[in-house]
């Protein structure tokens, strides 16, 4: 597995099939309108993870189910995220120097098939649950699977669920076949934004500070390695998963086959939508009955992307959409605090205050317990960023 921003950022470069991506020279002549009809989209499908996520991160750090809670990030967490990033990238790029592409794409594509299985199934569940009428037969189900016995019995699974959870996980298996067997850039898109709206749900940045610390961090990472050597390009040359937001810029041409497409890679949404989301958070704490700073680094974000397409437009050169995002979405929201006399009270909120205490960090391990809402949430928030799985729960013997 493998850190978010390590490999995400990447895919604004090039496609696996060398296709130019959102943030690079074309090479292919687009029309006007096909190229205006696949950069609407894509900044249309990067605002609806961040908006949704955003609103969900609010009911999940209210959460009273510990299987629900979100990952905390730590400044800690962000300081070293970067250096973890790079080395990821770096290793990434060795990795598809010495092997087959081949083989190691078949591996990512089960890996993720399962994953966005999990994560789709997660992001469709609570629509699933207004679709269903109340005399639904909703049947609980509970797979548990226990390693040794007596006092040293480990917990591997505790996988709670009911039949609701079932019709989200088969028609989630669905799309995960059909992008297993044709990779159709509409499945991965909906792969796409599930791993987004998951991120921006359940990724908890615990402070201001912390958030500017990353932001900051991955802002040198993106410009680095996009400017000062080709190890992004040639990983996404190489590299084969559904951590991208694609559309064709040959649709009006070629209808749902087209295969030119603009992109844009998961980091440029999660990362500044994690720091969009604390801020509605914030707004949600000061109980003003506004949300200005979740709107101000919301157009921030609209603003620094539409800057990113227009650069990239203008120079034909690959451009680093964090090199644009992070200054927008800090900035803007500094600006308002600073307006509005709430710049002190802005950088001293804790996140972490509206959660339970002792909610997972970001260097935990969540257990895999819960419904598979919560399993999702597990495997999709600490694949995407730690690269760990679950751990191990032991189990506590019972009295007679």
């Amino acid at each position: 597995c493998f850190q978010a921003a390590a490999v995400l950022d990447a895919l604004n470069a090039t496609d696996s099939n060398g296709t130019e991506a959102l943030n690079a020279t074309a090479k292919f002549v687009a029309t006007p309108e096909g190229t205006a009809l696949a950069y609407g989209s894509l900044v249309f499908m990067a605002l609806l993870p961040i908006f949704f996520g955003a609103l969900r991160s609010v009911r999940c750090s209210k959460s009273k189910n510990s299987a629900d809670m979100p990952e905390t990030i730590t400044s800690r967490d962000a300081a070293r995220f970067p250096i973890i990033a790079s080395c990821t990238l770096f290793g990434l790029y060795l990795f598809f120097k010495v092997f087959s592409q081949e083989y190691i794409n078949l591996l990512l594509s089960v890996y993720f098939f399962v994953l966005g299985v999990l994560a789709l199934s997660h992001t469709m569940s609570p629509l699933m649950s207004r679709i269903f009428p109340d005399s639904f037969p909703n049947k609980q189900y509970q797979l548990l699977f226990t390693q040794g016995s007596g006092e040293s019995k480990e917990e591997i699974v505790n996988y709670e669920f009911d039949t609701k959870n079932l019709v989200c996980l088969v028609i989630s298996s669905v799309v995960g076949v059909w992008y297993l067997l044709k990779k159709h850039w509409i499945a991965n898109n909906l792969f796409g934004l599930a791993f987004a709206l998951n991120g921006v749900e359940l990724l908890h940045l615990n402070n201001v500070s912390t958030g500017c610390i990353l932001l900051g961090g991955l802002f040198v990472y993106d410009v680095f390695w996009v400017f000062g050597t080709n190890v992004m390009v040639t990983v996404a040359k190489s590299f084969e998963a559904p951590i991208k937001l694609v559309f064709p810029q040959d649709l009006l041409e070629k209808g749902l086959e087209a295969s030119n497409f603009a992109m844009l890679g998961l980091g440029d949404i999660v990362i500044p939508g994690i720091f969009i989301a604390l801020l509605l958070r914030f707004d949600v704490s000061l109980k003003k009955n506004s949300r200005t700073y979740f709107y101000s680094s919301f157009l921030a974000y609209i603003f620094g992307l539409g800057l990113t397409i227009f650069v990239m437009h203008t120079f034909k050169h690959a451009q680093p959409a964090l090199l644009y995002l992070v200054p927008a979405c800090v900035g803007f929201p500094v600006i308002v605090a600073l307006f509005n006399g709430e710049l002190t009270e802005m950088f001293s909120y804790e996140s972490s205050e509206e959660v339970l205490p002792g909610s997972p960090r970001l260097t935990s391990f969540p257990t895999v317990s819960g419904s598979p809402a919560s399993l999702a949430s597990s495997m999709d928030a600490v694949s995407m960023v730690t690269g760990s799985s679950p751990r191990r729960r032991r189990l506590q013997p019972t009295s007679m």
